[in-house]
């Protein structure tokens, strides 16, 4: 099983921006909302992650967090793109005057193909920022 851990090392109102790795090695960046955002902003700690088959996300994972459902990791670009939902990028930028994490189709890509045919891993989620 795969270790994932998502160091957040920027926190504005435009989002919590970290760097996501795979097993101790650096894989790309993450984009989540902040606890001003109106949707739910998952807490610093230990997850399961379970492979997710839906309608608009037809594979992807899914962040076991109890009382909420849903929580998936994804494509998108800014914290409004978010849903409550981890976005991953390949770099960081702006759009629209927000900040934003980019190339975010091909860093989503990327991550399920080095995922392959896992169906759950680990995700620890942990702040360096004071």
């Amino acid at each position: 099983m795969k270790h994932v851990r998502i160091v957040r090392v920027e926190r504005s109102e435009d989002g919590i921006i970290g760097v996501l790795t795979i097993d101790g090695k650096a894989d790309c960046l993450t984009m989540q909302p902040d606890e001003r955002d109106q949707h739910f902003s998952i807490p610093v700690g230990s997850y399961l992650c379970k492979r997710f088959h839906g309608k608009r996300w037809q594979d992807t994972f899914e962040i076991v967090v109890p009382g909420h459902t849903a929580l998936l990791f994804h494509s998108g670009n800014r914290e409004s793109d978010t849903e409550g939902c981890i976005l991953l990028g390949e770099e960081v930028g702006e759009l629209g005057g927000k900040r934003a994490v980019l190339a975010s189709g091909k860093a989503f890509s990327e991550f399920m193909k080095k995922m392959g045919d896992d169906q759950e891993f680990n995700l620890v989620i942990q702040d360096c920022m004071t």
